[in-house]
């Protein structure tokens, strides 16, 4: 709206002055001052605002100040007419200059010393030749009915003020400032001033007044420049095509004067040249000449350091080993460096003239050619286009050796490629070693666990019918190859065991090494399911079927391996989990047999996890108990001792024992526990001998509670934490617990024995090497099996071993205790042989601390 009010206010006030008419210096005068000076009001004002950026407010000011010295110049005028040039010429001439200045800082353009060289040149070259042009048109006149001195000192004014314009022009039109649209303003109102300039001294040397219109003209362009910084912000747009314009306009200016010179010349009769003028060609000429000089000193430079870059860029590449040569779009070598005798083994010269498809494969000639012909019929694209090309090169030696090459086009500006090529058979070996070694064991060289799960998942997406089956296979007693001769050994001894599983699979069949001592194989039987089972079988066979010789000494291995079947919709990752749960079910029954799976084994084991992470839960929430089951003396029926029992009530269900000792002993959960019934049975014992009972311990040991590694210290902390006596307390431990690890079980046992505590050993007559271990261990107590027991009054054989036991504890001076005592004639036969403590149903049920309170001092009738 400003830009719009500003333009009719200028358009009527131009139409007002040519109706009415009168003086043009005086109408001039008028209008162009009060243009000028409402201008620079409005550029002072805006300089002023917060929001003013300073390219925007340094500029209106110098723009305003050059506004308010030209409106002084222009009101002089019609008072110094009399004088050829004037004070008010001069006021002109400066408001010229300070308001170019002004649209210089607005357009916020900043040029290296070369480049505002070139543009000074530029602008002298424009101006010298609109000067040449207007001189043919109508200055030649003007100078003949005028003193040449007169002429020459009218015209300077405006001639400078052309030649600071065009000097300006170049960097207004080309700005991007956020205030170029108020440079372009500043730009037309310099413009407007040297129109009216040169058209005041026309009108003064022909003695007339100047037509109106172009003393109106400024301050048209002035009011347009006062609307121009309260109007709205214009975008950003793209400039480049318009600087290629200012780029090319001083060469076509001078074209446009040369030819208009000569167009004069061979037209017009001989004349008296003006020394100005010649001047002015000359200088145009001369300038031009140097701008020659300086082009084709740049262009030579710059040619020199393409060479020299050329140059070493084919060092740089022969330096790092690469092939560097150039060729045609045919394949036809014109030059190649030395290096192609260091890596390929043939003389430059023998490749010079001929063609590279002669050294490339023939199944990689065909892309290559397609790749050059590409590239020669994209010849016209400015860019120099490059292309990677990937072949295999024979090398002298009669070697195909994979390459990669890089060719450039336009090289020199011939219709040359530059190609640099590069033996990669290093990289291309270690490339596929990596690969090799992603997918295959160190070890064994077999397949890996990584490459048998994506071919697991291949062939089951793959697979349309038949039967597919994953055989999974462990080496039991493998761990102690490894602590008894080392693991290197280990590794030499699972290198044999693949060779051996190798030989007895199938071409078709997979083979890899899952991980540790665990093998695995995937077998596309296509048919019947009993092909993978006789493979299971073999494989079994293969290991066990002689010892391996590792370290100069034989080590026989069996191995428990497992068979899964897919189903319908099955995840590979299923029916490789089902493979290594029928595995672990083939260990857990002694090994050197073949498990298939069932549905089963899977919920078994999904149950014994998730009874573990219950006893897990158990243990932080104390949901276990103990109770006691009384030992008496046969003879007195006197109670004697208690043996702690663990119960577990899991909620309000009871979770009977058989079923979570296993699954805490596997986990290592029996460990917590265990201390726990140690620390709390132990109290318990000891605050009912506080009340003078004699009364012992009896608490069962497990396997891991004994190798531990703070057993015995934890043993010796709950003694001394309750107060009981290390004599009252009686471990016990089965038979089986001595045969397993049996050197490291005695040593913690005899500590213990060093401690004053008792031992027994549980479930007497039933372990493999009891009377071995008798000798070794000094033990204090043996209890009877209830297996032996309840045969008692029925089975002979039952009860003459009975007997034995019996006699043999007392011939060795220890106390038999029998278990599981139900029945009136087991007592009464037990008493007969001498056995001396019992325990079971018929003499106490186990019952909780505070029924053995009731017991206290007491001796039980049965």
């Amino acid at each position: 709206m400003p830009l719009t009010a500003a333009a009719a206010a200028g358009v009527v006030a131009f139409a007002a002055a040519l109706l009415v008419g009168g003086d043009a210096l005086l109408t001039g005068a008028i209008a162009g001052g009060l243009a000028a000076l409402i201008a620079a009001a409005s550029l002072l004002f805006a300089s002023v605002r917060p929001a003013a950026q300073r390219p925007m407010a340094l500029g209106a000011r110098w723009m305003g100040g050059g506004a308010v010295i030209w409106a002084a110049g222009v009101s002089l005028h019609p008072f110094a007419e009399s004088f050829v040039v004037s004070f008010a010429d001069l006021f002109v001439l400066l408001g010229t200059v300070v308001t170019a200045g002004g649209a210089l800082i607005a357009a916020d353009r900043k040029f290296p010393a070369r480049v505002t060289l070139r543009h000074i040149t530029d602008a002298y070259l424009c101006a010298a030749s609109l000067f040449l042009i207007g001189w043919v048109v109508a200055l030649r006149d003007v100078y003949a009915d005028t003193d040449p001195a007169a002429f020459s000192l009218v015209m300077l004014p405006p001639m400078i003020g052309l030649l600071v314009a065009c000097a300006v022009i170049p960097s207004v039109l080309a700005s991007r400032s956020s205030a170029r649209v108020l440079a372009l303003a500043g730009l037309g109102v310099l413009v407007t001033m040297t129109v009216a300039g040169l058209a005041a001294g026309v009108a003064r040397l022909g003695g007339g007044d100047p037509h109106l219109w172009t003393v109106l003209l400024a301050p048209v362009a002035f009011l347009v420049l006062a609307a121009i910084p309260w109007g709205p912000r214009v975008a950003e747009a793209d400039r480049s095509a318009l600087g290629n314009v200012v780029a090319l306009a001083p060469m076509a200016l001078v074209a446009v004067a040369a030819c208009t010179l000569l167009a004069h010349l061979a037209g017009a009769g001989p004349e008296q040249p003006v020394t100005g003028v010649v001047v002015v060609a000359v200088s145009v000429v001369l300038l031009l000449l140097v701008r020659l000089f300086v082009v084709s000193a740049t262009n030579m430079r710059l040619r020199g350091l393409v060479k020299s870059g050329e140059r070493q860029v084919r060092e740089l590449a022969e330096s790092t080993g690469d092939v560097v040569f150039l060729c045609d779009y045919e394949g036809v070598v014109r030059e190649i460096g030395p290096g192609v005798e260091v890596t390929y083994g043939y003389r430059p010269d023998e490749l010079v003239g001929g063609s590279i498809f002669d050294y490339i494969h023939p199944e990689d000639v065909p892309g290559i050619q397609v790749a050059l012909r590409a590239m020669g019929l994209d010849e016209e694209s400015a860019s120099p286009g490059a292309c990677l090309i990937a072949c295999r090169v024979r090398a002298a030696d009669g070697t195909w050796r994979p390459t990669e090459s890089v060719a450039t086009r336009h090289v020199g500006g011939d219709e040359l490629m530059l190609v640099t090529t590069r033996d990669i058979s290093d990289e291309e070996a270690l490339r596929n070693q990596v690969a090799h070694l992603t997918f295959h064991d160190g070890v064994t060289g077999l397949p890996n666990r990584a490459y048998f799960e994506e071919r697991t998942r291949e062939v089951l997406s793959g697979r349309t019918s038949g039967n597919v089956a994953a055989i999974f296979l462990d080496l039991d007693g493998f761990t102690s190859v490894n602590d008894s001769v080392g693991h290197a050994s280990g590794d030499y001894l699972l290198g044999q065991a693949a060779r051996r599983l190798r030989s007895a699979v199938r071409a078709d069949d997979t083979l890899a090494r899952w991980g540790g001592d665990e093998f695995a194989v995937l077998v596309e039987t296509g048919g019947d399911a009993q092909v993978a089972v006789d493979l299971a079988e073999r494989l079994v066979r293969a290991v066990s079927q002689e010892p391996f010789r590792v370290a100069d000494r034989d080590v026989a291995l069996t191995a428990s391996v497992g068979v899964a079947f897919t189903e319908d919709d099955l995840p590979a990752g299923d029916l490789m989990r089902n493979a290594d749960v029928a595995m672990a079910r083939s260990k857990e029954l002694g090994g050197r047999r073949v498990e298939v799976f069932a549905a089963q084994m899977h919920a078994d084991v999904v149950r014994r996890l998730e009874l573990a992470a219950d006893l897990q839960r158990a243990l932080i929430e104390q949901q276990f108990a103990i109770e006691y089951q009384p030992v008496v003396d046969l003879a007195t029926s006197r109670v004697t001792a208690v043996e702690a029992l663990v119960r577990w009530w899991r909620g309000s269900v009871f979770v009977p024992p058989e079923q979570f000792l296993g699954p805490a002993e596997d986990t290592g959960l029996i460990v917590p526990l265990s201390e726990w019934i140690l620390r709390e049975s132990c109290r318990e014992v000891a605050a009912w001998r506080a009340s003078s009972w004699d009364i012992g311990l009896s608490l069962n040991l497990s396997a891991r509670q004994i190798t531990a590694p703070r057993f015995v210290e934890t043993v010796e902390e709950a003694l001394a934490e309750s107060g009981l006596p290390a004599s009252a307390l009686t471990l016990e431990v089965i038979e089986e617990m001595l045969v397993e690890d049996a050197e490291e079980t005695i040593k913690r046992l005899s500590e213990l024995r060093a401690l004053g505590v008792r031992l027994a050993i549980d479930d007497f007559g039933t372990g493999y090497a009891s009377l071995a271990f008798l000798r070794q261990l000094p033990v204090d107590m043996i209890k009877i099996d209830p297996s032996f027991v309840s045969g008692l009054g029925k089975d002979d054989t039952l009860t003459l071993l009975t007997r034995t036991i019996v006699r043999l504890g007392h011939d060795l001076g220890l106390i038999v205790v029998a278990e599981g005592i139900e029945r009136p004639e087991q007592l009464e036969l037990l008493k007969q042989m001498g056995c001396t403590k019992g325990q079971g149903f018929l003499v106490a049920r186990p019952m909780a601390a505070r029924g053995v309170d009731s017991l206290m001092r007491t001796s039980l009738t049965v």
